[in-house]
This record gives structure tokens, C-alpha cells and sequence, in this order.
């Protein structure tokens, strides 16, 4: 019933999202001169927008939106076919199926934007768990140790480093550590100011995989989630360890790490967890302008490439696919959440 609820919610969420994006977009301008060019004319272009829908009112044209993008759907044989959509449908005239949601076709390269998403999208799947993870098992390490050296050098350290981290954009940090290590301290480093996950050796043709250019975005992604995960634990880790039951394993003589680790982490960590999802989720649908500046080739970039070409198929398709990769993160978090809390 919870799951139900929460899937309810989600979809109110992306209709919402959907309506949106529509209104937005109607105010960018027309789509068919985007399409046909400079050079197209009159017939052409009153051709693409019969084939966008783009000569209906706005509400059909809302409608016909939503039915592209949901994956219940209602359509011709010949839209179909047209389109190219792939699903299960019945009937005759008119064909009632479940389908891929549609996104349309990019305006500069022509091919599918599912497939583009798609091919993008693990490039950042990969980005935001290497540096999730990064951040999640340095960041509970430093927030232990600065919790149990409270008031000291240590914790004053890691608080001040944190407060940094935590207040410097991504996009700034990502200028400054491309520079410094891609660039000024390239030859100690070895690291490139740009680079994807396949590099193509331009003579060959051959791809081969070159994990070193995943280093430096995913060190600028971590940086803050690090930090808040650092202030979490040490909050998190205090509070416990000034708990009743804390003070009597510690009287029983118990040992101190068996202390921290056994009970005060076990019972920390819950809350830190879900922070950690919901920076995930951030950092899969966020990474925009890190991935540009670092040439990464995942779904930000793309969007941001896009976006400068006025391709709005490929954005409005990207923007609607990190909404719904978002809430599935958050319903997931809820769930994980929930388990840990019946666990403790």
C-alpha cells in the first residue's frame, strides 16, 4: 500500500513536470523553422508541424505529448509505423498498447533521443557512483574520526574543510581542478583537463577504455556530498555516543572500537544513508556542467550540447528522463529507509 501511494505520487510529480516542460517550450519558438533550416519552405514546414501536431489547439497538442511520453498510450496503425514505436497494442482503428516512452527525433542528428539517453546515460551512471562512493567511504571515516576527537584539532580541521567543501559550487570547483591538475600540475598527475571514458585513437579507429579520465570529475562531484556526508556522521555519531546505553558498554569494559563501530555507527548510520541516496540522485541528474567542462560524454553533456544547438527534443527528452531517474532514486530511499529503521 506505502509502495502504491508513493508510485501515485510519483507519476502526479512527472505529470506536473510534463505540463511544465510543455509551457516552456511552446515559448522557444517554432520547431518546423528549427527543423527545415533557413532554407526550408512553406509546404515543408507546414508538413512538420502537422507531423508534430503543432497545427491542433494547445490542449491537443498537450495531449498528444503526454501520450508520446507515457507508456500507456493511445494510436493509430500509421503513427505507429511512423514513428517507429516499439509495444504491445490492441485493437483496430484505434490501437491501445503499452510502448517505450517516445521522446521524438533530435532535430540535428535525426536519430531516435531514447537511444541517445541511453547511450549517454551510463557515461553518468558511472560518474555519480564512483563519486558517491568516494565521498560516502572517506566522508563516514572522517565524520568517526572527528566525532571522537571532539573539540580538538582534528574536529576543528575537518569542520573547517567541510565548510569549504560545502559551500563551493560544483561548476567553480570543476574550473579550478581541471586547471590545477589537468593543466598546471599535468606533468606530476598525468591527467587530462577533458576526456571521456573511450578515447579513439584517431588513425586506427580502435576505442579502448581509459578509467584515468574518470578521475578528476568524480573527485570535483564528491567534494560536496563529502563534506555534508563528514557533518552528518560527526553530528550523528555525537549524539548516539552520548546515549545511556553507550555510557554503560563503555562502564561494562567493552571495547572502545567494538563501541564505535558495533553500536554507535549501526545506529548513526540511517540517516546518513539517506542522505547518501539523495546526493545520488543528485549527482546522477545534476552533473551537467561538471560533465561539460570535463568533456565527459554523459547525459549532461549531451543536454548541454544540445541545448546550444536549440535541439529540444533531445533536452525536453533529457530533463524528463533525470526527473523520473530522480524520483525513482527517492522512492528507493524511502524503501531502504524504511527497512533500516525495522532493522535497529
Amino acid at each position: 500500500m506505502y509502495f502504491l501511494k508513493r508510485l501515485l505520487n510519483t507519476s502526479l510529480v512527472l505529470i506536473g513536470v510534463l505540463v511544465l516542460l510543455f509551457v516552456i517550450f511552446q515559448l522557444l519558438g517554432d520547431p518546423a523553422k528549427l527543423i527545415a533550416g533557413q532554407t526550408g519552405d512553406k509546404s515543408t514546414m507546414d508538413n512538420i508541424r502537422k507531423s508534430l501536431y503543432l497545427d491542433q489547439p494547445k490542449s491537443k497538442q498537450l495531449l498528444f505529448f503526454i501520450n508520446d511520453i507515457s507508456p500507456l498510450c493511445v494510436y493509430d496503425s500509421a503513427e505507429i509505423k511512423d514513428k517507429e514505436i516499439h509495444g504491445l497494442f490492441f485493437g483496430r482503428k484505434k490501437l491501445v498498447g503499452l510502448k517505450v516512452p517516445y521522446f521524438g527525433k533530435s532535430y540535428q542528428s535525426k536519430k531516435d533521443v531514447l537511444s541517445i539517453i541511453l547511450k549517454a546515460f551510463p557515461l553518468t551512471f558511472l560518474l555519480a557512483f564512483t563519486s558517491i562512493f568516494f565521498a560516502t567511504i572517506i566522508g563516514i571515516f572522517t565524520g568517526i574520526i572527528t566525532s571522537i576527537n571532539k573539540n580538538t584539532k582534528i574536529d576543528h580541521i575537518g569542520i573547517f574543510i567541510s565548510n569549504i567543501g560545502i559551500s563551493m559550487p560544483s561548476f567553480f570547483l570543476a574550473i579550478i581542478i581541471a586547471y590545477l591538475f589537468g593543466i598546471v600540475l599535468n606533468q606530476y598527475t598525468g591527467l587530462n583537463f577533458t576526456g571521456s571514458l573511450y578515447d579513439i585513437n584517431e588513425i586506427t579507429g580502435v576505442k579502448t577504455i581509459d578509467l584515468k579520465n574518470l578521475i578528476l570529475p568524480a573527485l570535483t562531484l564528491g567534494i560536496r556530498p563529502l563534506s555534508v556526508i563528514t557533518q552528518l556522521t560527526r553530528s550523528s555519531m555525537l549524539e548516539i555516543l552520548n546515549n545511556d546505553y553507550i555510557r554503560t558498554a563503555k562502564a561494562n569494559g567493552i571495547k572502545y572500537n567494538h563501541i564505535i563501530f558495533k553500536h554507535a555507527l549501526r545506529n548513526a548510520i540511517p540517516p546518513v544513508i539517506t542522505v547518501v541516496m539523495g546526493w545520488f540522485a543528485e549527482l546522477l541528474t545534476g552533473a551537467f556542467f561538471v560533465e561539460y567542462v570535463f568533456g565527459w560524454n554523459g547525459l549532461g553533456k549531451v543536454t548541454v550540447d544540445a541545448l546550444g544547438k536549440l535541439d529540444y527534443p533531445l533536452v525536453l527528452g533529457s530533463v524528463i528522463f533525470s526527473a523520473f531517474i530522480f524520483t525513482l532514486i527517492n522512492i528507493l530511499t524511502d524503501i531502504i529507509q524504511k527497512k533500516l529503521n525495522a532493522n535497529i
